[in-house]
């Protein structure tokens, strides 16, 4: 059969048509194999803070951070901004899912990259397992995750020692629960000083059989205008007073407490009816009468918020400014004072809210202004006062 010059060209054109086809399908079967490849981690040598202000510390959110790379990054971004201290949450439940049985992976990898970036971390324990809540032996009994019953503190305490053991060459501080006076952080049950005392007495001795130089930091106590009798909670000053009422001096070692600025300067005084930066002097105050004065603080939540719509936010600019005044201040005036801690670093994906505003790095890892103007300032770099 013969074929014209015309067809054969045409054949020709058809087949060469199909060939890079053929290469098109290839390549984007190619890039979709390997477009969600994370990229290939190396831990590398261990860095050194450079920081001219060590108190400078961030509470970083990598509990729900899955890739490592990620975890690594954000964590060079905090040795880089000039923090010397890291808190991060190590929830109960993610490390003992099962009663006995340990699932260390993403806890060691964070507890790796953070020491390789020279940082300093205090550990927040507490959550409760679904095998330690109520309604693991009951179905009608509805729990949340923060509800720990007494005869379960052995338990929390046999995790908090097994922690503590597994990291006494990294972490050297430890805080035990979260923001015990509020009922959303204690399982919505009656907020009582004397049972957090009592699981301070169980988890307390447990940390120091696991990590003999452990420092135990208690409270974490949030600020709160929530009178004795609340059903929301109780304030951080009523709570505290009644902590020591029921032995709290013997079971720790630091304070951790969480004083946010609000729509206040960081100058403004402190009073028991309003909230502000400086409403960590009225629990100082009380330690110093209960005989604790020669034990420190560590401020583990703090900070300004800039929403443009939250009611309780600044303007950026005072953010940025009313933070970096906090730092000041507190080295001025607070020798009691080892870390300030902002709240916080970074999320691994938007609220799509106002805790949003509370952050420094966005989840795509861009610095907003402030992480900049902190870095000058705690790097040493700023120029202008």
């Amino acid at each position: 059969m013969k074929h014209t010059l015309a067809e054969i060209a045409s054949e020709i054109s058809l087949r060469g048509a199909a060939a890079w086809a053929m290469r098109a399908v290839l390549l984007i079967i190619l890039l979709r194999a390997t477009a969600h490849r994370p990229p290939y981690v190396i831990v590398g040598p261990p860095r050194t803070v450079e920081t001219e202000h060590p108190i400078t510390c961030v509470h970083t959110r990598l509990t729900d951070e899955v890739e490592e790379w990620k975890i690594q990054r954000t964590l060079q971004m905090v040795r880089e901004m000039g923090a010397t201290t890291i808190v991060e949450f190590f929830p109960w439940p993610y490390i003992e899912p099962e009663q006995g049985m340990y699932v260390w992976d993403h806890s060691d990898m964070v507890v790796r990259h953070a020491r390789a970036q020279g940082l300093t971390i205090i550990a927040r324990l507490g959550m409760v397992p679904e095998w330690a809540q109520p309604y693991g032996e009951d179905e009608d009994v509805n729990t949340s995750l923060t509800h720990l019953e007494p005869e379960r503190f052995w338990d929390f305490g046999n995790f908090v020692e097994t922690f503590a053991a597994r990291y006494r060459d990294d972490i050297d501080y430890i805080i035990i629960w979260n923001e015990p006076n509020l009922a959303y952080e204690w399982g919505y049950q009656e907020v009582l000083p004397q049972r957090y005392v009592s699981l301070l007495q169980f988890a307390t001795p447990a940390a120091r059989r696991g990590n003999p130089d452990v420092v135990v930091l208690a409270g974490a106590l949030a600020p709160t205008l929530e009178p004795v009798g609340s059903p929301y909670g109780m304030n951080e000053i009523d709570y505290l007073t009644q902590l020591y009422e029921w032995g709290f001096g013997d079971t720790f070692d630091a304070l951790a407490v969480h004083t946010y600025g609000f729509r206040f300067p960081p100058e403004d005084p402190p009073a028991p009816d309003v909230l502000n930066f400086r409403r960590v002097e009225l629990l100082r105050e009380i330690m110093i009468a209960n005989g604790d004065g020669d034990k420190p603080i560590f401020i583990t939540e703090s900070g300004w918020n800039d929403h443009p719509r939250w009611t309780k936010a600044v303007r950026p600019g005072q953010r940025i400014a009313y933070t970096i005044d906090a730092y000041e201040y507190a080295e001025a005036n607070w020798p009691w004072l080892e870390s300030l801690c902002l709240w916080a670093f970074r999320y691994p994906a938007p609220t799509y809210g106002y805790p949003d505003y509370f952050t420094l790095v966005s989840p795509d890892f861009s610095p907003k202004p402030i992480y900049y103007e902190l870095q000058a300032w705690a790097r040493g770099w700023q120029t202008d006062p």
